[in-house]
Formats: C-alpha cells, structure tokens, sequence
C-alpha cells in the first residue's frame, strides 16, 4: 500500500478504503459529489472579511487579528495548513501583541466547508494555544462537523497530491 500521508493516524482498514479508492481512481468522484463547488473567496480582503465574520460570531472577546491572508510560502507539504502567529512588540512600557492568521493558498480553490475548517482552526488558537481538548471543543463549537470535515479536507489532500487539482 503507498503511504497515505495525511491519513497516517487513522486505523489501517479506513487506509484500506481509501488505498482502495485511489487505486480505481474513485476518491475524486466521491469528493465532488459531497463536494461539488470551490468557493469564490479569492482575494486576501475577501478572506479577511469571511474570517472576522466567524471570528465576530464565535469569538467577539477575543484579542483582534490584525493581518489575515492567503499565503503562497506556506505548503500542505510541510504539515501546515495555516498558521496563527503572534507577533509583539514593545510600546513604551507595554508589551503589545498582534494576531496573525495565514491560509495556505491551496485553499483558494476548495469547497467553502474546507476553508471554514482551517478557518475555524486557526481562529481557535486566539483562545487555545496547544491542541488540546478545550481546542478541539471549541473547534467544535465554532464548527459541529470539524472532525468531518477534517478527515473530508485529508482525503482531498490525498487526491491533489495523487492526481492534481479538483477544482
């Protein structure tokens, strides 16, 4: 079997199916017909927009994000799907920070439920730093079906990089 790099935590029999599916060259069909449309979220302002609107819903208390963007350097390949970083610097006697949330550009061309559950990832990192079970119970929160739509976004990831773009 070849290695299923983005499935590599889940029990062998899902990678069988999975395996199984690549092989016939199946996986794609599936996707698309739970998935059939990319979002239109194209440009770093509409991206910024669509996060401050969850982030607005789900995380009014929170610090603000001051930089949301697609970013081109960040690759899939390297486990990384987004990246929340906190930058600070000091003003006068205080010590100021600001939030950061960058979107492999990957997901310019996915369906909208994947980016939501990057989204959702990363804006839970202005509560919860470590991947936890508050986290992933806030993940939840912000977004009932994240662990769906996780392994969904995994089994996508395995198909780019098997067979090239969906979308």
């Amino acid at each position: 079997m070849n290695q299923l790099k983005y499935l590599a935590a889940y029990p062998a029999a899902i990678q069988t199916q999975v395996q199984q599916l690549l092989d016939n060259n199946q996986l794609a069909s599936v996707i698309l017909k739970k998935y059939p449309t990319a979002h239109d979220i194209r440009t770093d302002k509409a991206l910024y927009d669509y996060v401050l609107d969850i982030k607005n819903d789900y995380l009014r208390k929170t610090e603000p994000v001051s930089k949301i963007a697609f970013d081109s350097k960040i690759h899939v390949i390297n486990h990384v799907l987004g990246l929340h970083t906190t930058i600070s610097r000091v003003q006068g006697s205080k010590l100021k920070s600001k939030h950061e949330i960058r979107i492999a550009s990957i997901f310019k061309e996915v369906p909208i439920e994947f980016l939501k559950m990057i989204v959702v990832h990363e804006l839970s990192h202005l509560k919860e730093k470590e991947h936890d079970k508050a986290f992933y119970k806030l993940c939840e929160y912000m977004e009932p079906q994240y662990h769906q739509l996780e392994f969904d976004l995994r089994l996508y990831l395995t198909q780019v990089e098997r067979y090239g773009k969906l979308f």
